[in-house]
């Protein structure tokens, strides 16, 4: 089904830019604007001059964020900064973090993938995009060529053949090896044999990936294709641009972490706040947790941990002054009335989806066009709650983390999750090594 290939990665020069922790950066989805400004000052040679360049009030249609980015990447080549792989590998890549007080790390495959539309089920989505945000990838491919930074896809690793092919590579020397200056550390290693190279592609040939982070590349990669080929006079299939970069991690990975993305909303009116409590006692149980208790957020982690795939709880700040609202779904029946018909069931049951299809599309309003409501996210709990409090948003909905099954699960029956349901934690940099479509 897959289809996996090596490629020719271009990376830093690295007698050149001796610290890498200077000039990787976070995928454009999390860079902020203090970040993007940061990552400036701290080298000239910072990817998120390619990754995420900035605007600026003179920019125009031939002179802007994206024109800029293709400007600064020839460049970089012509002056030796970035280098271009002489033979094509797949790199093994190996990336350390912390997590709750312990050192994890998560073991990715670098590669091309061949792209196919989403309705050959052989990249499988699990969650919705948002238009801008495809289009801003669109325009900086069309100007760099280049997929700067990896989407990060699943696959299932059955028999442990290509953990097994993989380990024995560990043993050379990385051509990567860096922290990123956030307290996470890169090893990469090159994988050039012909013969190992086909090995695991041809492990990974009979089964489909799973889209966990990178929808809105993937899709901008579909539609850069889709035009290229309009405007090409002859297409044989092989040309660069029908490929994608991906890292591709086992589902089994013991350093597959998935946090969740807390809702924050803000510009509710008086009025619908002061309903709202009274529209989830129709069908939620309701109970009521001091913010003041020394034990709450053993508390909270706890409710939120512990429920059942099928049982929907979450915690809700903003509606009782000083006090959490714990949330339970009492009545399935009625959550399932405001709910989209074409969803499966396990969508239903998510309370992701139960925040933004019945609570805050239903009932408060959110995506009718007639109000100002302002939706955002927070992969943090304890930061949540204080937006609230320092009254930065009204409401803080407190949500469990997606288990990596229930994302096959959804990807399988050809369902999407709402918008930012999952945050695969942590994001890939973009800048340790990177594909040219030219």
């Amino acid at each position: 089904m897959a289809e996996v290939h090596p490629f020719r990665g271009v990376r830093y020069n690295q007698e050149l830019v001796k610290d890498l922790a200077d000039v990787i950066c976070p995928p454009y989805d999390i860079i902020s604007p203090q970040l993007q400004q940061e990552l400036y000052r701290r080298s000239e040679y910072n990817f998120v001059r390619l990754e995420h360049n900035r605007e600026l009030p003179q920019d125009t249609t031939t002179d802007n964020k994206y024109t800029r980015s293709a400007a600064i990447l020839e460049r970089w080549l012509e002056q030796g900064v970035l280098v271009v792989d002489e033979v094509p590998a797949i790199y093994l890549h190996d990336h350390y973090f912390n997590y709750r007080g312990k050192e994890c790390r998560r073991r990715g495959i670098i590669a091309c993938v061949r792209l196919v539309e989403w309705d050959e089920m052989v990249i499988r989505p699990h969650e919705g995009t948002l238009v801008e945000h495809t289009d801003d990838r669109l325009s900086l491919l069309w100007v760099c060529q280049a997929n700067t930074s990896s989407i990060l896809a699943l696959f299932e690793d059955q028999g442990q053949r290509v953990s097994s092919l993989l380990a024995a590579q560990e043993p050379g020397q990385p051509v990567i090896s860096s922290g990123d200056g956030r307290g996470e550390r890169h090893n990469v290693w090159a994988v050039t044999e012909p013969e190992v190279i086909d090995q695991i592609c041809g492990s990974l040939a009979h089964q489909p990936l799973y889209v966990a982070d990178g929808h809105h590349r993937y899709e901008s990669a579909l539609t850069y294709q889709r035009e290229k080929r309009t405007c090409s006079s002859s297409v044989s299939g092989d040309e660069a641009f029908n490929f994608v970069m991906m890292e591709l991690v086992d589902f089994s990975d013991p350093g597959l972490i998935i946090l969740p993305a807390h809702r924050l909303v803000r510009g509710m009116s008086r009025a619908t706040l002061n309903e709202l409590t009274a529209k989830l006692g129709s069908f939620l149980e309701i109970e009521e947790l001091s913010l003041n208790k020394p034990d709450v957020w053993q508390q909270i982690d706890h409710l939120l941990a512990a429920g059942e795939t099928n049982e929907v709880r979450l915690v809700l700040l903003g509606l009782a002054e000083g006090r959490l609202l714990l949330l339970r779904l009492r009545d399935f029946t009625a959550a399932d009335q405001m709910m989209p018909y074409f969803h499966s069931e396990l969508y239903k049951r998510l309370d992701v989806d139960i925040v933004d299809d019945v609570i805050l599309g239903k009932l408060a309003g959110l995506g009718s066009g007639g109000g100002e409501l302002t939706l955002s996210y927070s992969y943090d709990g304890e930061d949540a709650v204080n937006k609230v409090l320092e009254q930065e948003y009204q409401l803080a909905f407190l949500l469990s983390p997606i288990k990596v099954e229930v994302v096959k699960a959804i990807a399988d029956a050809g369902d999407r999750m709402s918008k930012k349901a999952t945050y695969f934690y942590p994001k890939v940099p973009a800048g340790l090594v990177f594909h040219r479509l030219v």
